[in-house]
């Protein structure tokens, strides 16, 4: 890890994440900026060609980060485009999840938040791809995904919502078949969930990989098997309790490549953003392959 000061940094805002006011939000950057001699630049995403808007302007800008200032889907935006390049990601979390900024122990707070524009330490952590989609955080398939879906497709956002939604497909969901293929070990059968994880938990706090690591150049497929309805206030503890690993409707595949097929064409998230589901998915690991911003001491 190396202490770093930067000189330029480009800065990309989701207007529609958080509730807090956005001018106050620009000036605070500003003033951070001017305070510490940094020049910085913003960018607003409209959800209109976003992606390749800042890739022609972080190609074209010599910045020496770039920060994400909104939820893990612009967290995931940016960091999508950072992959393999010298410049850090930074984040800013604004959203009502914030999955990635909570496992890098970034500050919640925003004014706190707002100290790493000038003290901070870079580190690289590594990344996944899924069908050559990146992958920072946690990607998955079957249940959890079903209830992203939804909760995109809504108009009501924040953790009630999602819950919401969660409660209502339970209720009829059912386990869907799945083989996966790793480099050290192979699953058939069905799942109530695939998870795809790089990092620990969700946004919700819930923990589907306690022991994960964002920078040992391995990722771990986390499965919960079929299991009954008297079980499923166990494993929600368990989950809450980072301890869904001694589960007994657990398994915890860790590998460094994997084959998922996926006959019933299972609806998919990568990193809390719905995509095109496939029936065969290539899981390939890069080691540390995006530098992060963190806290210093981190």
């Amino acid at each position: 890890m190396d202490v770093q000061k930067h000189s330029n940094i480009l800065f990309v805002l989701n207007p529609i994440a958080g509730d807090i006011e956005k001018e106050d939000l620009k000036e605070d950057i500003a003033l951070i900026c001017r305070e510490h001699g940094i020049t910085c630049e913003l960018y607003t995403t409209t959800g209109q060609d976003d992606e390749a808007q800042l890739k022609e302007m972080i190609g074209a800008g010599a910045y020496d980060a770039v920060y994400a200032v909104g939820g893990d889907g612009t967290v995931s935006l940016v960091g999508g485009l950072l992959i393999g390049s010298s410049t850090p990601l930074g984040i800013i979390p604004l959203g009502s999840g914030n999955g990635l900024s909570k496992d890098l122990d970034i500050p919640q707070d925003t004014e706190e938040a707002l100290q790493l524009i000038h003290t901070h330490v870079v580190r690289n952590i590594d990344t996944i791809t899924l069908n050559g989609m990146p992958s920072i955080h946690l990607s998955d398939l079957g249940f959890n995904a079903l209830v992203v879906k939804r909760f995109c497709e809504g108009d009501t956002r924040g953790p009630g919502s999602y819950t919401w939604i969660a409660l209502q497909e339970y209720l009829s969901y059912e386990p869907k078949t799945y083989r996966i293929e790793t480099d050290a070990d192979t699953f058939e059968g069905k799942a109530f969930m695939v998870t795809v994880a790089n990092a620990n938990a969700w946004g919700s706090n819930a923990s589907i990989n306690p022991d994960g690591i964002l920078n040992d150049g391995k990722f771990e497929i986390c499965l919960i098997e079929p299991f009954p309805r008297a079980a499923s206030v166990g494993i929600l503890y368990k989950l809450y309790t980072d301890s869904i690993d001694t589960s007994v409707y657990t398994r915890i595949l860790k590998c460094r490549r994997a084959t998922i097929y996926n006959p019933d064409l299972e609806v998919m998230h990568i990193d809390g953003e719905p995509v095109e589901t496939a029936e065969k998915i290539e899981v390939v690991m890069h080691t540390k392959s995006l530098k992060v911003i963190l806290p210093a001491g981190e």
